[in-house]
């Protein structure tokens, strides 16, 4: 059985990328993100507007892809809430505030965005 959780494109971007954290709805107030914490192993400490907040296990997102750069020693600590409103890490990378909350709380994109169910689907 793989343990390894699926992440979604939009989870993680190199700056410059296009930014596909939900561009056509963007966060509501509630979940604006507005403290953050590196931990040990690879854990984010998150605090957001609307009071949610814990620790998010990004383990399994070490080593992959873009998120490769988090091996090198010292580089995940460096995290820090940016301007924008999400985690970034020196190499130009940042994670979508967004996951990161869907994560946390263990609500689906459609909890979150109740818009996302009028929208249609296209093949």
């Amino acid at each position: 059985m793989n343990t390894n959780p699926v992440v979604p494109s939009f989870a993680g971007r190199v700056k410059g990328s296009p930014r596909l954290c939900n561009p056509e709805m963007p966060a509501s107030g509630e979940m604006k993100l507005v403290e953050l914490s590196p931990r040990e192993n690879y854990g984010l400490f998150l605090r957001y507007e609307d009071g949610t907040e814990g620790v998010v296990d990004l383990s399994s997102l070490a080593g992959r892809g873009v998120f490769a750069l988090w091996l090198e020693p010292g580089v995940f600590a460096q995290a820090k809430l940016s301007d924008a409103g999400v985690p970034e890490w020196p190499g130009e990378l940042d994670l979508c505030s967004d996951f990161l909350y869907m994560q946390l709380t263990g609500k689906s994109a459609e909890e979150i965005f109740p818009n996302l169910r009028k929208m249609p689907a296209h093949a």
